[in-house]
């Protein structure tokens, strides 16, 4: 027997909102430094790192699983949220389904380009 739609969406909802919390908490811990190191420091000359350092640091794996789990888990989080102001905000609760397909398979599909962008490092 198929459960019934609100058992189905209950079991997926827990996960949801787990990177959500997770994406949101990697945001607020490390974009604020990654942006004051490469959008403020480095363009005024505060700090000057080399083309070879840069290359060392980004191609250590440890460096690749933060950058891929901070990125993936902000995509989630951007996901999740964008979906509730769709459904919450703009009332278009009519069209869950889609829209939670549609912010959630971009998120995947931003991940997905996310691993194989690093990767290519």
């Amino acid at each position: 027997m198929i459960p019934p739609v609100e058992n189905r969406r209950a079991r997926w909802e827990p996960i949801a909102w787990l990177l959500f919390s997770a994406g949101g908490m990697s945001a607020a811990l490390f974009l604020p430094v990654l942006v004051l190191l490469f959008g403020v420091l480095a363009p005024l000359g505060v700090i000057s790192p080399s083309h070879e350092h840069l290359y060392a640091v980004l191609s250590n794996p440890l460096t690749m699983l933060v950058l891929f789990g901070v990125l993936s888990l902000s995509a989630f989080h951007w996901a999740h949220r964008f979906r509730h102001i769709m459904i919450d905000g703009f009332r278009l609760r009519p069209l869950a389904g889609v829209i939670s397909i549609a912010c959630y398979g971009t998120a995947a599909i931003g991940t997905v380009v996310i691993g194989a962008v690093i990767l290519q490092v």
